[in-house]
Order: C-alpha cells, then structure tokens, then sequence
C-alpha cells in the first residue's frame, strides 16, 4: 500500500454560501483556480452545477509538460455544504478531495482536504518532498491569490 499524504487549507472569502457553491461547485472555474503551467483543459461537457455520480475527464500536464488524462467522479454532494472529488484516473495512485464550505461572520470559510498517494512506491515517496509536495503547496498558494482576486478577503 502507498503512503498516504494530507494537504488541508482554508480561505475565508467574503461571500454568501450560495456564492460558494455557485462558484466552486461549477467544474468549469476549475480552469480558472488552476495555474496556467498546468495546462488544464476539461474534455468532457459538465453541466452548470455539480451532481453525484458525474464523471469530469480533462488534460492536465503535471510533470515535463506532458499531457495526462484526469478523471474525476464527484460524490458526496452535499448542496451547499460540500462535495468530493475522486480521481478515478490520473497521475495520483490516489486522490480524494473534499471541499467543505462553512458560514463564518463576514463569510464563508472554503476548506480544502485533500488524501492522496503517489505511484511508484519507493521512488513516489522519495520524489514527493522534492517534487510533489512543493508543487501541490504551489498550486494551492495560486488559488488562494485568485480568489483573493476574485472575491477579495474578510477584513
């Protein structure tokens, strides 16, 4: 069995419940919270608002820019609330990632859970601090700042 890891974040974001889930919950601002290098392209034709059971298929080149198909079965739905998406396939041996939305004073808090494991066994664990770990830590810092961006932050 692969090592599992953990990367939990949350944002608080000056915005309606509703809000939340009419933007996170729409998989085509996906595109939009993911940095550019990533190359992330949806191939499949989602519907406006998420459901469980929908299956996501997109592109997205993690490593040498090298193109690799990601699918992703949404489950857990929980409207507004929250709702899990689980690589079905994909670069991670696996991948589980709740999204929890919680009404704060001012706001929302979006919270991000996210388990996952590497392929390779040995070498994953080896490449994860060096390689993994950083880009994930990454990905989630560019989020951060577009919603700031986008929604601005809770004075």
């Amino acid at each position: 069995m692969n090592r599992k890891y953990n990367l939990e974040q949350f944002q608080d974001l000056p915005i309606t419940l509703e809000e939340a889930w009419a933007f996170f919950s729409n998989p085509k601002n996906l595109a939009r919270i993911t940095p550019p290098s990533l190359g992330f392209v949806i191939t499949s034709q989602p519907p406006e608002d998420i459901i469980d059971g929908l299956t996501i298929t997109y592109t997205v080149k993690p490593l040498l820019g090298i193109p690799m198909k990601w699918v992703s079965l949404i489950s857990d739905v929980q409207k507004p609330d929250q709702f899990v998406d689980q690589q079905i396939t994909g670069p991670y041996a696996y991948w589980h990632h709740l999204h929890r939305f919680t009404k704060i004073l001012g706001g929302v808090r979006a919270e991000d859970v996210v388990t996952y494991s590497l392929p390779m066994g040995l070498l994953g664990e080896l490449v994860h601090p060096l390689l993994v770990a950083p880009r994930l830590k990454a990905i989630f810092d560019f989020r951060r700042t577009v919603l700031i961006n986008h929604f601005g932050e809770i004075e």
